[in-house]
């Protein structure tokens, strides 16, 4: 197989999937959803990236502490299709903000938040330039902004959404069907990776670092910091701001789980509805969510992954293996 590519746009992975240069990629989680239901592609999601692993990062020039300190601010998003973006508007919506889409010169209300699309590595320059006021994103850059311009985590996402889904692995349809043998190696070697990568974070940060495999332009001590920095002394209760407020979650600041939860598909869905983005977005009312879910996601070749593997409990605490195929979703803001 060839060595994966490095994209830094989201748009142009996007394009280039949609035109078939890419086999198999990740996407955000909600842009299959738009690919399948309002693009009629056949994409299938096969198993989920990881869990967790993103952050709202707000300014040292800021003094937001919570989601109702927001009011009046810029935020960037990485992706209008994204679970950035939803956790961000669930988090508005909870405190009674308003979520715009505007210019940035434009003035805005003390109860609207202006958000806008910017590609993850912009943002930390960005908000240096204080261009923007807070971001939302998946790691490394939140703990780039921390260590290397003493920005702060006002939540972990994690934390918000108990283990949600973020990226997730994405093929043709079509390929699944007409090789299901290459389908089922490709899973099962992404199943055995994150296995490994639970069992050996520090290396797998060493192995991405620039000081490692050059996977990711970043310094392994930044990247050690994405893999194990979730101390509640620096970041849970008498911290300002508090970035984890639910200690008895048991969970990491990334996760990685590979069996899509049907559960977690619904409330996606569901909250795509409600989630204020550019573009239109009628395709989402018209949704029949439980038929979508079986529409969108096949867990044939994960479940075998997962079997061949050892088992789900190897994947987490949050893991019932009572009934290890089924999840509630917790969320608490």
């Amino acid at each position: 197989m060839k060595p994966p590519v490095r994209v830094r746009k989201w748009s142009t992975l996007t394009e280039s999937f949609l035109t078939h240069k890419f086999n198999l990629t990740h996407m955000l989680f909600p842009i299959p959803v738009w690919m399948r239901f309002n693009r009629k592609f056949p994409v299938k999601v096969l198993a989920w990236n990881h869990v967790n692993g993103s952050a709202l990062t707000v300014s040292s020039h800021s003094n937001i502490q919570s989601f109702a300190d927001l009011g009046g601010s810029q935020i960037a998003v990485p992706y209008w299709y994204s679970m950035h973006n939803i956790i961000l508007q669930m988090g508005l919506r909870h405190v009674g903000l308003k979520p715009v889409i505007q210019s940035h010169k434009a003035s805005l209300k003390s109860n609207e938040v202006n958000l806008f699309i910017l590609p993850p590595p912009e943002m930390p320059s960005a908000m240096i330039a204080r261009k923007i006021d807070a971001y939302i994103v998946a790691e490394p850059y939140n703990a780039i902004a921390e260590m290397k311009i003493d920005a702060k985590i006002m939540r972990f996402t994690g934390d918000i959404w108990k283990n949600h889904p973020c990226c997730v692995v994405v093929m043709n349809e079509r390929l699944t069907q007409s090789n299901p043998v290459f389908s089922q190696k490709v899973v099962n070697a992404i199943v055995r990776a994150q296995a490994w990568i639970i069992k050996h974070p520090l290396q797998t940060a060493k192995i991405l670092s620039r000081e490692g495999s050059n996977y990711l332009p970043v310094s392994e001590k930044i990247l050690t910091r994405v893999f194990s920095g979730y101390e509640h002394s620096r970041y849970g209760k008498g911290n300002r701001p508090q970035a984890i407020k639910h200690d008895d979650w048991d969970v990491a600041r990334i996760g990685f789980q590979p069996y899509p939860y049907p559960s977690a598909t619904r409330l996606i869905l569901k909250e795509m509805r409600h989630t204020k983005m550019e573009g239109d977005v009628t395709f989402l009312k018209n949704i029949q969510i439980d038929k979508a879910v079986t529409s969108l996601v096949d867990t044939t070749f994960v479940k075998y992954a997962i079997h061949n593997a050892g088992g789900l409990q190897q994947f987490g605490s949050g893991v019932n293996m009572a009934q290890p195929w089924r999840r509630e979703e917790t969320v608490s803001l």
